[in-house]
């Protein structure tokens, strides 16, 4: 599989542009991590465009991500790729066996809660994110709601990496598709 065919599957089952751009911005983290453990930044890549694919047609617990699974085993995707989209459900509790599998996992709520977090600067910049502003929102429990902060702080633990250190190295893996995910900050 490469990344055209994981785009087109993500597509094809994801048709509202906030969560295409989630998987975006999963993906950007992903590779960086890739780069940074001298692992497969396509790979990698794919797993975060892939994880989320199926949640618009199965978006509870008792389906996501078990039938979007089944979908990419239809589509001949890797069992490893499949393993890890299934290692980012914490419900599912699967023990993670690679250090994709729990890369995919770390980096999958914090991606979306420093989007959330940029949205909300003045300027709606990542360039105004730092680790101070994301921990300050973690502890703003009316704030991103729906982003698991224990799923943030276990991912970093998981992965091995101390948590301000992630939320950094995230923080500047989405940087460079700023505009993508609409956080580039607003025109003058």
């Amino acid at each position: 599989m490469d990344r055209q065919a994981a785009w087109s599957i993500l597509c094809e089952f994801t048709k509202t542009e906030p969560l295409r751009k989630h998987a975006l911005a999963v993906e950007a983290a992903m590779r960086a991590y890739a780069c940074r453990y001298g692992e497969d930044e396509e790979k990698w890549g794919i797993v975060g465009l892939l994880h989320d694919f199926d949640y618009e047609v199965h978006p509870n617990a008792e389906e996501h991500p078990l039938k979007g699974a089944t979908i990419l085993r239809q589509r001949g995707v890797s069992e490893e790729i499949i393993y890890a989209v299934l290692c980012h459900a914490d419900h599912l509790g699967l023990e993670g066996r690679s250090a994709l599998d729990h890369a995919i996992y770390a980096v999958d709520e914090l991606a979306s809660f420093i989007i959330a977090v940029a949205l909300v600067r003045p300027n709606k910049s990542i360039q105004e994110v730092d680790v101070t502003s994301v921990r300050k929102k973690m502890r703003e429990k009316g704030f991103a709601r729906n982003v698991n902060r224990d799923d943030i702080v276990k991912g970093a633990e998981q992965l091995g990496v101390d948590l301000d250190e992630h939320i950094a190295f995230v923080i500047e893996a989405l940087k460079p598709m700023a505009k993508e995910l609409g956080i580039a900050g607003m025109s003058p």
